[in-house]
C-alpha cells in the first residue's frame, strides 16, 4: 500500500467524527451514525484506491451501513480491504459518554478476515507479553505471565473488561487473584488498543464482544507489535453456517493475529468523537473552528502518528447537521 493513503484515512475519520459530533448528547444513536457514516462515505470518494468494504457497521444495532461488498475510493491506486465502524459508540454519543470513535482499519486485498457481525471472545496484550499468551488459557496464568513480562506485580495489573452481564464471573476471578479490573460500557476498539500503549497503564483486555471491531483493533494491535486472540462464538446454527459461507470452516477455531490480520501491513486510523482513554473528543472552539484528535498506524513501518487538526464547519457543505442548531 502507498504510504500516503495513511494520511488520507485520517480525512476521512475526521470528517465522520466532525458530523458525529454535532449529534453528541441529543439521545438520538441512529442520527449520530447516520451522520458518521454519510460523511465517510462521502470522503471516500475522494481517496486514491480501489477498496471494497470486508467489514461494515450496523447490523446488530439496525443502524445505518456502509455494507459489506461496497466498492469505496477513487477507482484508482491500492486494491484493499477496508473494516470499518463510522460511529465505535452510538450510545456512546446519544448518551454524551466517553470514549465514542470513528475507526477505519485497510489492509491489501484478502488480508482481513471476514467476519460476521456476531460475538467473539478477545485476548489483547502489549507487546511485551506478545507469543506468550493463549486464550484458552486460565485467566489466572495469562495474569502471571503479563505481570512477569510487563515487570508488574499481579497487585499492579490492570485488566479492561466490558461491564456486561456475560462477564461477572471472569470479573470476580480476576479480582480474586488479586490484579485490577478496569470496567468500560461501549466501545471496545479502543479499550483492546489501550493494552498496547505504556502510557495508559492498561495491560491485559479480555472478553466478549463484536467481532467486527474485534477485526478493526487487530490492524491496529499489529501496527503496535501487541498480540491478540479470538474465536468466534456463535449463538444459533444460523450464525454458524453464516461464518462457514463466509470462509470459516470450523467458526470455533482459535484465531491468531496472524489469522484476522495476514501480511505484514495494515493502516488503522481513529478520530476521537468523545474523549476516552485512547483520544480526545471533538472540541468546539468557538464560531466555526472545531479541533480533532486522530492516532494514525501503520503496520509495515510501526509508525504511530497523533494528529491535532483545526477545522472551519463552513467550509464543510458535506457534513450533515442537526435541525434547528
Amino acid at each position: 500500500m502507498d504510504r500516503e493513503l495513511a494520511m488520507e484515512i485520517v480525512r476521512v475519520t475526521e470528517a465522520a467524527a466532525l458530523a458525529s459530533a454535532q449529534w453528541m448528547g441529543r439521545g438520538l444513536k441512529i442520527e449520530a451514525d447516520d451522520a458518521a457514516t454519510t460523511a465517510m462515505r462521502t470522503m471516500f470518494d475522494s481517496v486514491t484506491m480501489k477498496g471494497t468494504v470486508v467489514i461494515g457497521e450496523g447490523e446488530l444495532d439496525e443502524a445505518p451501513m456502509l455494507y459489506i461488498g461496497e466498492e469505496l475510493g477513487s477507482g484508482n491506486g491500492p486494491e484493499v480491504d477496508i473494516a470499518v465502524d463510522p460511529l465505535e459508540g452510538t450510545n456512546i454519543v446519544a448518551k454524551g459518554h466517553p470514549n465514542a470513535m470513528a475507526v477505519i482499519a485497510v489492509a491489501d486485498r484478502g488480508t482481513l478476515l471476514h467476519a460476521p457481525d456476531m460475538y467473539m471472545e478477545k485476548l489483547v496484550v502489549g507487546p511485551e507479553a506478545a507469543g506468550l499468551v493463549r486464550l484458552t488459557d486460565p485467566i489466572e496464568k495469562t495474569i502471571d505471565i503479563v505481570a512477569k513480562m510487563n515487570n508488574k506485580r499481579v497487585r499492579d495489573v490492570t485488566v479492561i473488561i466490558q461491564e456486561r452481564e456475560r462477564h461477572e464471573e471472569l470479573v470476580t476471578r480476576i479480582q480474586n487473584k488479586g490484579a485490577r479490573v478496569k470496567l468500560f460500557g461501549d466501545g471496545d476498539v479502543g479499550a483492546s488498543i489501550v493494552t498496547a500503549l505504556p502510557r495508559t497503564g492498561i495491560d491485559l483486555f479480555v472478553g466478549t464482544g463484536g467481532a467486527p471491531e474485534g477485526v478493526i483493533s487487530a490492524a491496529a494491535i499489529k501496527a503496535l507489535g501487541g498480540d491478540m486472540q479470538a474465536r468466534l462464538v456463535p449463538m444459533n446454527d444460523e450464525e454458524y453456517k453464516r461464518c462457514q459461507e463466509m470462509g470459516l470452516e470450523d467458526p470455533t477455531t482459535l484465531l491468531m493475529l496472524s489469522d484476522l490480520v495476514k501480511g505484514d501491513d495494515a493502516i488503522f486510523a481513529a478520530t476521537g468523537v468523545s474523549t476516552g482513554e485512547l483520544l480526545e473528543g471533538v472540541r468546539f472552539l468557538g464560531g466555526d473552528l472545531v479541533e480533532t484528535d486522530t492516532i494514525v498506524m501503520r503496520a509495515k513501518t510501526g509508525t504511530v502518528r497523533y494528529i491535532k487538526a483545526h477545522h472551519r464547519l463552513n467550509k464543510k457543505p458535506h457534513l450533515v447537521m442537526p435541525e434547528n442548531t
